[in-house]
């Protein structure tokens, strides 16, 4: 499984790309459907990411483990609104506090488009996003704080140690005979001083990270150089049109079939 959820690489141009452009692309997506709340706009946004899926350079497999969170949270999105969603025009059914009516079953449709159309180019773009080059890109594109963008990627570097950290802990009190029996109290408890000692764990780690970090001259006045360079020229532009594009077509076809929906329009 941490295989198949680790970043994909490839010598392909979309592994090459600058992980910045990936997450504009990403974001102009994401802002266009967010504009407005109807189900014209987000069905043709995810029809022409559908049609890009085979270019991501993403094995089915892997894509398939990491589209199961949105695949799972869309159609629950949508039950969820479908039921309790301001009830308009027709009512079909009512049963306590929901109600399915012709407005709650557009909202729910509109809802369950978009998060699969905003989720999909993020899945996508940052299965081949690379943290260390997203840092990169970060502070010499988009001239962030190098000490904030670095510590933040040691972070997320640090995070994957926890599990492992956390299944070292559980061992090693089974193996002392500090088990979790009892009853729930006594999981609980067990679950506390597992979680406690996690903490002061990581506490432990973080202060040796900017130790380490400030000992090689993180956090100076000095301009830093980067061992790599990260370029933005015609194919992250390229991206970045392309996810202009697709925010546009839908916004358009959406104001074209008169379905367009202001999200902080009058009486919203």
């Amino acid at each position: 499984m941490s295989t198949l959820l680790a970043p994909v690489t490839g010598d392909r141009l979309v592994h090459r790309i600058n992980p910045v452009a990936k997450v504009a692309a990403s974001a102009a997506l994401g802002i266009a459907l967010l504009i407005t709340i109807d189900p014209v706009s987000g069905a043709v946004a995810l029809a022409l990411e559908l049609l890009l899926v085979p270019f991501a350079g993403v094995p089915a497999r892997a894509l398939f483990v990491r589209l199961t969170p949105l695949l799972v949270a869309a159609p629950l999105t949508a039950l969820t609104i479908a039921l309790y969603g301001a009830p308009s025009g027709e009512v079909y059914a009512t049963f306590l506090l929901a109600t399915i009516s012709d407005g709650s079953l557009q909202l729910a449709a509109s809802a369950g488009l978009r998060v699969l159309a905003i989720g999909l180019p993020a899945v996508l773009l940052v299965a081949t996003v690379d943290p260390t080059d997203l840092a990169d890109g970060l502070i010499q594109t988009w001239r962030l704080p190098a000490r904030f963008v670095l510590g933040a990627l040691a972070a997320f570097r640090l995070v994957g140690l926890l599990v492992e950290d956390w299944r070292a802990l559980v061992l090693a009190r089974r193996a002392r005979g500090v088990g979790d029996a009892g009853g729930f109290l006594g999981r609980m408890r067990f679950l506390g001083s597992v979680a406690f000692a996690l903490l002061v764990l990581a506490l432990r780690r973080g202060g040796s990270l900017a130790t380490a970090m400030e000992a090689r001259a993180f956090g100076g006045t000095a301009p830093r150089t980067s061992a790599r360079a990260a370029r933005f020229g015609a194919a992250e532009w390229g991206l970045v049109a392309i996810g202009v594009a697709i925010a546009a077509a839908s916004l358009t076809a959406s104001v074209v079939t008169g379905a367009f929906h202001p999200i902080l329009g009058p009486g919203r």
